[in-house]
């Protein structure tokens, strides 16, 4: 005879998960640490914060000290190593950089971005939003900021590499489909971040999903870049094009390429493009969110613009030179705050070439992804890369930055809530 029946057996296999379960969503409410699940790993955790993964990393590394090893699917090669450790984060990029490159996984992820020149933060200097600015004050009519500063950094961008204003900042706020094409792109990488490699490949190949986005902006990149590249060919012009100086490297230097010096130029073009359009736009973006929400620090950015520029209303607004920029020290602090608080390149993909230990005595097999956080103390200034790849245009994205918000700065905004919408 039976002691116990199926339905007691089946009773008190549900108490003891659920028990298990009410358990586990108590220690969830204590740490945000994810879960090492079999076969899965942490990917449900990955795919859960997708839509606020900064703060979600952020709120992890503050947790853990600074260092988190976050392990992907079974045979997926995801394992990945995050750290914001300011001693991890000056070996990587400067003790031991030779042996840190982005490696073989961020070549299949970026690889939109072909084999140019990767990543640096080069702005024009011009200043072309004088006559949207003036012509939305009078008819109150409303923008998008965030829209306006993303147009205004890829029309100088533009501008300097290839020596074409595209014009997406003209009163009527045309549609330009290679600067928004830009934002699909941009998802759609992040996403590959996330995704095991097998999984983006095939909504690559079957032309669905975030990946249809990325296809499309391809083309579109493409559709924009190569006319001219071409008009190069048949047409000199005496105004700088910092395109030419990498086409001149090509030819002086025979940098190999098998596929030839068009798809060298369109490749450079295309990471220049991208590293100057949302840095600086994202930077700004933030900054006069920060300064909308503290009126004291506007005023005093105000008075500093008065006393060292003399620039006290918008009947005597000049632009002023790179010496005079020098002198907005609190301008140039608010500017660091905002990319310390909020860095718009907030995490680096590195790859090691051969093993090695970090300061905090992490173990790293070659080709193990790591992820450098870039939220470190304010003595730690990571924002525009370091070591050896420091960005070769910090000072005239600085200078840049200053110029857009003291135009911008000088105007008085009344009734207006800050109001943060995010996407």
């Amino acid at each position: 005879m039976a002691i116990f029946g199926y339905p007691e057996i089946f009773f008190f296999t549900f108490t003891i998960i659920l028990l298990c379960a009410v358990r586990r969503s108590r220690s969830w409410r204590k740490s945000s640490a994810p879960t090492n699940w079999p076969l899965v790993g942490m990917l449900p955790w990955l795919l859960r914060i997708s839509r606020r993964v900064h703060s979600s990393v952020t709120q992890l590394m503050n947790e853990r000290r600074g260092t988190f090893e976050l392990k992907g699917p079974w045979f997926c090669n995801m394992d990945m190593l995050i750290t914001s450790d300011p001693a991890n984060i000056h070996h990587i990029f400067s003790r031991n950089f030779s042996n840190y490159p982005k490696g073989p996984e961020f070549r299949k992820i970026f690889d939109v971005l072909g084999m140019g020149f990767s990543m640096l933060i080069l702005n024009c200097g011009s200043f072309t939003g004088e006559r949207l600015t003036r012509s939305s004050v009078t008819p109150r009519v409303a923008v998008d900021l965030q829209d306006i500063l993303q147009r205004f950094s890829f029309d100088n961008i533009c501008k300097l590499v290839l020596d074409y204003d595209p014009q997406s900042l003209s009163i009527d706020l045309p549609y330009v489909p290679c600067e928004k094409a830009f934002n699909g792109a941009i998802q759609a990488l992040f996403y590959r971040h996330i995704l095991p490699g097998s999984v983006w490949k095939l909504q690559k190949w079957l032309g669905v999903g975030k990946e249809r986005k990325l296809i499309e902006a391809w083309k579109a990149f493409d559709e924009f870049i190569y006319p001219h590249i071409t008009l190069e060919d048949g047409e000199q012009k005496d105004d700088f094009k910092l395109l030419t100086t990498f086409r001149k490297a090509y030819e002086e230097k025979n940098i190999g390429s098998c596929r030839g010096l068009s798809v060298f130029l369109r490749d450079t073009a295309l990471n220049l493009m991208l590293a100057g359009r949302d840095t600086t736009s994202t930077c700004l973006t933030w900054l006069f969110w920060l300064i909308a929400t503290n009126p004291l620090t506007e005023t005093k950015i105000r008075e500093e613009m008065e006393s060292k520029l003399h620039l006290k209303d918008d009947k005597n607004w000049r632009f002023f030179s790179v010496e005079e920029s020098r002198k907005l020290v609190y301008l140039h602090g608010a500017l660091c705050e905002s990319l310390r608080l909020f860095p718009p390149v907030a995490l680096e993909h590195k790859a090691p070439i051969a093993p090695d230990t970090l300061p905090s005595g992490n173990y790293l097999e070659p080709n193990t992804k790591g992820g450098g956080t870039k939220h470190e103390p304010s003595y730690k200034f990571p924002a525009f890369n370091a070591g050896p790849k420091t960005c070769l245009g910090k000072e005239m994205a600085f200078v840049q930055m200053k110029m857009v918000a003291a135009a911008d700065i000088r105007f008085n905004l009344e009734g207006h809530p800050v109001i943060l919408v995010t996407q």
